[in-house]
């Protein structure tokens, strides 16, 4: 529960600026970032093309499962009317946006694709009887196909929205906040319908014999999780900074905390889901897919799972204090990201690796390409957008919000 604690002093809308000096140097550590790991990726895929693509697929994951856990609970926002969160809505939404942009970091996996799926060998898949009924849906042309109707469809409603939510800087009209409803209803169908349709091509088929039809939200609570946790390390960035200390307050990283702590039982419950039908079923081609991520050393990776995934992070978030201590929060948010990978990794490289984890510098070199250009995309929209959406009518209520 929550109420507002009254009148605050007013803000001026330059306070929700970021300073140009600030937003260079941020910038421009980003592009460093960016311009290094992209040369060593470079120099990576020279030396070792399928080791490149193997390990890109994860990082590709990762960011894609980010933006689309942001793009669902942007939608959320928009649809629900809440007014905790719009201090940090901008946030939010400039992790959305980097979805689209998913669809060039795309490009490297459609030139790379018969290094990861098995099924680009047709004579494998005319070998298997499972396959053959797939065999004109796992196309190489349909794969790439697929995958940029997806993000077409993706950018429309983002790019909507995000258009929308900007307007309504200067506007300051209920019509934005009505049309980015409308928006979002589709939205939300679009993030679970659409994402749960790329996860099985992107992830799931990278064993294309295994199915789950739950595969699509374990992939999308994941996302989620990671989602609540880079907006909580931005907001605790900001306030270290001295940015927008007076818009987010403690009441906010209270509530972000909140999410952290659902996110992290939803996730287990889905991922519990999956594996108890699994069991129950006891079918040789489902089973398949959890044999081989526990067999030679996926083995602890797998054991680990239930206590990095749930206990520890579950048992810590689970009293009030905790999610109002910044440093419980920030610990907290950075293993969420790290058990986040940790996870892609899991369920991609099995597959190419069966004996156990191989870990090799290009899991970090595509990972902090990946990462770092879709910063840029984030840190790019703070340049000529407000850092808060000043013009949305609860915004004085969000600069007011406590928790109860």
């Amino acid at each position: 529960m929550s109420h507002d604690n009254g009148a605050t002093e007013a803000l001026p809308e330059s306070y929700f600026q970021m300073d140009a000096a600030r937003w260079t140097a941020g910038r421009n550590m980003l592009m460093f970032a960016a311009l290094v790991s992209i040369a060593l990726c470079a120099f990576g895929y020279w030396q070792n093309p399928t080791r490149f693509n193997q390990s890109y697929i994860v990082a590709f994951g990762f960011c894609a499962a980010t933006g689309l856990g942001a793009f669902f609970f942007v939608a959320v926002q928009f649809l629900s009317g809440a007014a905790w969160s719009v201090t940090v809505r901008r946030i939010m939404e400039n992790i959305m946006i980097t979805l689209p942009f998913c669809a060039i970091l795309f490009i490297p996996i459609a030139f790379g694709l018969k290094d990861i799926y098995s099924w680009t060998n047709r004579a494998t898949v005319m070998a298997s009887e499972a396959l053959r009924y797939k065999a004109n849906y796992i196309t190489e042309n349909a794969f790439v196909m697929r995958a940029y109707i997806y993000f077409a469809l993706w950018s429309i409603w983002i790019f909507s929205i995000c258009y929308q939510s900007v307007k309504q800087d200067k506007e300051k009209s209920i019509r934005q906040m009505h049309i980015c409803s409308r928006w979002s209803a589709p939205g939300l169908l679009l993030a679970v319908a659409v994402g749960t349709l790329a996860s099985y091509d992107w992830l799931m088929s990278i064993e294309p014999k295994w199915y789950s039809t739950i595969f699509g939200l374990y992939i999308l609570s994941g996302g989620a999780w990671t989602f609540f946790a880079i907006v909580t390390l931005v907001a605790m960035g900001f306030r270290r900074a001295g940015i927008m200390t007076k818009a987010i307050t403690m009441e906010h990283m209270h509530d972000l905390g909140k999410w952290m702590f659902v996110m992290t039982a939803f996730y287990t419950y889905i991922a519990f889901a999956q594996y108890l039908l699994i069991w129950y079923a006891n079918l040789p081609e489902e089973t398949i897919w959890y044999r081989h991520r526990i067999a030679g050393g996926w083995f602890w990776i797998a054991i680990s799972m239930p206590f990095i995934r749930f206990v520890i992070p579950f048992f810590t978030l689970l009293c009030r204090p905790a999610k109002r201590s910044l440093t419980v929060l920030g610990l907290m948010a950075v293993w969420a990201i790290v058990v986040e990978y940790i996870d892609m990794y899991w369920i991609a490289m099995p597959a190419f690796y069966p004996g156990g984890p191989q870990i090799h510098w290009l899991d970090f070199a595509t990972l902090a390409a990946t990462v770092s250009t879709c910063g840029l995309v984030f840190w790019g929209r703070f340049k000529k957008h407000k850092m808060a959406p000043v013009g949305d009518l609860r915004f004085e209520q969000s600069l007011q919000f406590e928790n109860m």
